[in-house]
């Protein structure tokens, strides 16, 4: 294969644990330089492609600015998610004092993982993975990656391959992504790797003594075929919740979980009216954003007071109010929606109060509920139903459980939670599939979920049920902030906008537990990136 090289510098451009971006011909690169040496990677993160010179190198690995995925600078292999590629790996040498790195000519900055063949006279196990979705489909190539030969089948009810959920309610909605950029993988890669995804498949029961899955079609209902399993991944996430209303049956009641949900929505909204959005969740938040960005009048209604008071906090939730006010969506807080009018289609909606909002669709985003009543003989949560799992993920002899539906003990706090994040399920997917292979390794994943309403960016790390005080640095009203969550003296959690490159220097601290002091916080001093400790540093 053809080689390019080129000089990309001075061995005293970069010190020790600083990294830069350069380019050999047309290819960007990631130099950084490591206990006196000097390593290439691909520059940009193989999720979203981010510029990873943004993010910050710690100790051998770089934090994505954008949504947190960790690479190793020295072999470009990706230690946590979102995104399920390695980074290329590119050749460096020295000579005098001018540091030179060849890549091939058709790199695209990205590899896949080395993944084991599957062979089941080495390996005669049959590994189950329900739903594909984050937690699934990364399980599924950590098997692989792991070393585990053995049958693996991934079954969901969905008519498609996995593919980005969290694009539904965003770039996917608004156009700026299409239907064939939406799959994580390729029917290829499936085949090649030996995955073996089962879809339209409805699971209708989960015998954990017998180890034996039941399904049913998820187009006709009709019994299909169950499977016998050694080891068991629960990642099916949650049911939209519904509202049991009168006229709740009538056409153009919409909710938006998957590929399919979204299709319809935007097939029906092509005659643009009026439209309701139920709920004021960051689904129903950034659907609403949607269709306004699609020409349709829109009116939120939710008995909250303020969106995402609860997470974010009052004046946070106040921003996100008044970015969708400006942008024309319309508010009804307080307030319940108990009918829905019309014929065959929704007209209206009546409110607790007696008024009458015109709607020709309607999309209901009141949250989601675990989905687990096919499952027998394991522990379910008694407040929500969600399955309850050990630090290792571990619901049972031989099951585990991750993403959406897992309620798992929080190594920060030691509080029991369950977090609904795309990042954590992928997290959580490629642990849960470690344990599965017989390794012993703890979860210590740090939650974060990422938004975009208009234009206002949100980044949340961490997760705080409550909290004595919220701390803000920066300025709110021009979006560029860093607002820290202290609960008992302890950083917890904290939401930021336009504050990348800190963003991914708070991830990393937090991993090490070495995050701010109060003191520290209150004095305002501090900076972020360069706290003056090794592990974090970041040269742009």
């Amino acid at each position: 294969m053809k080689q390019i090289e080129a000089v990309v510098g001075n061995i005293n451009d970069l010190n020790d644990g600083e990294m830069r971006q350069v380019s050999v011909g047309e290819t960007e690169i990631l130099l950084s330089r490591i206990d006196g040496k000097f390593y290439a990677v691909g520059a940009h993160c193989t999720h979203y492609k981010a510029p990873l010179a943004e993010g910050v190198l710690s100790g051998h690995h770089v934090v994505c600015p954008w949504h947190n995925a960790y690479y190793d600078v020295t072999t470009g292999d990706q230690q946590e998610p979102p995104g399920l590629d390695a980074l290329a790996c590119y050749k460096v040498r020295i000579e005098g004092e001018n540091v030179i790195v060849s890549v091939p000519e058709d790199t695209k900055g990205l590899r896949s993982p080395a993944m084991a063949k599957f062979d089941p006279n080495v390996d005669g196990r049959t590994f189950a993975i329900l739903g594909a979705g984050a937690a699934g489909v990364h399980a599924a190539e950590t098997l692989r990656v792991a070393g585990y030969q053995g049958r693996i089948v991934m079954i969901t009810q969905d008519n498609k391959l996995p593919y980005d959920r969290t694009k539904l309610t965003k770039d996917y909605f608004i156009g700026k992504t299409s239907a064939e950029e939406m799959p994580l993988r390729s029917p290829d890669f499936f085949k090649e790797h030996a995955i073996e995804v089962l879809l339209n498949k409805r699971v209708e029961q989960v015998q954990t003594t017998a180890k034996t899955i039941a399904f049913t079609d998820s187009d006709t209902g009709a019994s299909s075929d169950s499977l016998t399993y050694d080891a068991l991944l629960v990642a099916t996430g949650g049911k939209p919740r519904q509202l049991d209303i009168p006229g709740a049956d009538l056409q153009n009641i919409l909710t938006l979980r998957s590929f399919q949900d979204t299709d319809r929505i935007l097939t029906t909204i092509k005659q643009k009216g009026q439209a309701v959005v139920i709920g004021s969740s960051f689904i129903g938040m950034e659907t609403a954003a949607g269709l306004r960005q699609h020409g349709l009048e829109v009116t939120v209604v939710s008995p909250d007071s303020v969106p995402f008071k609860k997470i974010l906090g009052e004046e946070i939730g106040k921003l996100f109010q008044q970015v969708h006010e400006k942008n024309g969506v319309s508010f009804k807080f307080g307030r319940k929606a108990v009918q829905f009018e019309g014929s065959d289609k929704v007209e209206a909606v009546i409110l607790d109060n007696g008024d009458r909002l015109k709607a020709d669709i309607v999309i209901v985003g009141i949250g989601v509920q675990p989905a687990t009543d096919f499952l027998q003989g394991i522990d379910l949560h008694p407040k929500d139903g969600s399955v309850v799992v050990d630090e290792y993920l571990r619901a049972g002899d031989g099951i585990y459980a991750a993403g959406d539906i897992a309620h798992y003990p929080d190594w920060r706090t030691n509080e029991s939670i369950r977090v609904e994040h795309w990042r954590v399920a992928a997290q959580q997917g490629r642990i849960a599939a470690q344990n599965m292979t017989g390794k012993a390794v703890k979860f210590r994943g740090l939650p974060l979920f990422w938004t975009m309403q208009f234009d206002f960016p949100l980044r949340y790390i961490g997760h705080a049920q409550s909290w004595d005080e919220i701390i803000v640095d920066g300025d709110l009203q021009k979006q560029e902030f860093i607002a820290f969550y202290l609960k008992n003296n302890q950083v917890l959690a904290v939401a930021t906008s336009h504050q990348d490159t800190e963003t991914a220097a708070i991830s990393e601290l937090m991993r090490l537990n070495q995050m701010l002091t109060v003191d520290e916080l209150r004095r305002g001093t501090v900076d972020l990136i360069n706290r003056g400790q090794p592990e974090v540093s970041s040269k742009r």
